[in-house]
């Protein structure tokens, strides 16, 4: 089985041909949601979901989509990874937030799908 292809897609392109407040969808990429999250699953993200201690959002971090859980914690805001081998981060709050992960599904399995809201 052949890797997928990663098309980066810069910030000026993204969101152009949908609205922005649509929901969307993405590929996992890497381990740092394991074990909750696969690489090859598909999420797809609200733009406008409510974010609450413990939703799996899409944030902007350095300049880049990251896709980690949100814990607040003491008035603080931070983007955690489930594989404790990546850092958490902390963020300044929800200007940060990009969208809330609704649902995911496995590609391929009809039933293989799991909500979020």
């Amino acid at each position: 089985m052949s890797s997928p292809k990663i098309i980066p897609i810069s910030a000026d392109e993204a969101g152009t041909d949908c609205g922005g407040g649509e929901p969307f969808a993405l590929m996992v990429l890497g381990d740092s949601m394991l074990p909750e999250f696969e690489e090859g699953e598909i999420i797809v993200i609200e733009p406008g979901g409510l974010v609450h201690d413990g939703s799996y959002v899409i944030a902007m971090h350095n300049d880049e989509p990251i896709f980690r859980q949100v814990v607040i914690s003491e008035e603080r805001w931070f983007l955690k990874p489930l594989n404790d081998l990546f850092p958490v981060l902390e963020i300044s709050g929800l200007d940060a937030i990009k969208g809330v992960i609704i649902l995911k599904k496995k590609p391929g399995r009809r039933r293989a799908q799991k909500s979020y809201i």
